[in-house]
């Protein structure tokens, strides 16, 4: 995934009211950019250090500029935005870089399902192969050298996991796929002294059949692409 038009940068003065972030720009402008991360973002805000953003040229946009990458003070870099997980997702499913996801013909996105009025971020279809459902997560919480998921409380998770146990309960192939947007992180984990229900929900999920993927992406200015798959212990 290539970042068109070119990503800018400049440095992080600050996030708050959980959607904005104020940046110093290379000229010392400041600008507010909108930061398109619903988590506590625990262990991803570096002010002083470098962020790059993107420009919508929607006039609509009270904020133009959306917040892409963070520079960590160990020259880490994390993905902040976590709408793009779905779509490194797809690419590296339609590149057969997810060996596991190989042999589906279709791949749809957001389609309706579960009994909770939920959407699933992926379905892939094949006239051999079950159906399978593929929910998403974007993972860059890193402590002590392994990445966490939730960095906060999530009952939308939670429901995610009821819903994906559901399908294999009807016979279909469920996964959650971290998507590994940290690039110190290789191995993944539940965070269990964050919110013990996600993982008390995610070891029966497991135990009912659910499969548990991570992988990891490659970062950069100029674009993103999942490379290949991260330790997972649960």
């Amino acid at each position: 995934m290539q970042f068109e038009p070119k990503l800018e940068t400049g440095v992080l003065l600050k996030r708050y009211k959980r959607f904005l972030a104020d940046v110093a720009l290379p000229d010392g402008q400041v600008i507010t950019i909108h930061c398109p991360n619903t988590g506590s973002m625990k262990n991803c805000l570096f002010p002083g250090e470098p962020v790059w953003f993107s420009t919508s040229d929607n006039p609509k946009r009270k904020y133009p500029h959306t917040w892409e990458l963070m520079q960590t003070d160990q020259q880490h870099l994390i993905g902040i935005n976590t709408g793009r997980a779905n779509a490194l997702a797809e690419e590296a499913i339609n590149q057969h870089v997810i060996t596991e996801l190989l042999g589906y013909d279709t791949l749809k996105r957001e389609v309706k399902y579960g009994s909770e009025n939920s959407r699933i971020d992926i379905l892939l279809t094949s006239q051999t192969l079950p159906e399978c459902y593929i929910e998403v997560k974007s993972c860059t919480l890193l402590e002590d050298q392994v990445g966490y998921f939730p960095d906060a409380v999530t009952t939308r998770g939670q429901k995610h996991l009821r819903e994906l146990i559901h399908m294999v309960t009807m016979g279909h192939r469920a996964v959650l796929l971290f998507v590994v947007q940290h690039s110190g992180i290789s191995t993944v984990k539940p965070a269990r002294h964050i919110d013990p229900q996600y993982a008390d929900l995610l070891e029966q999920a497991v135990a009912k059949g659910v499969e548990v993927l991570a992988y990891k992406t490659e970062l950069s200015p100029q674009g993103s692409q999942i490379i290949g798959p991260c330790n997972v212990m649960l």
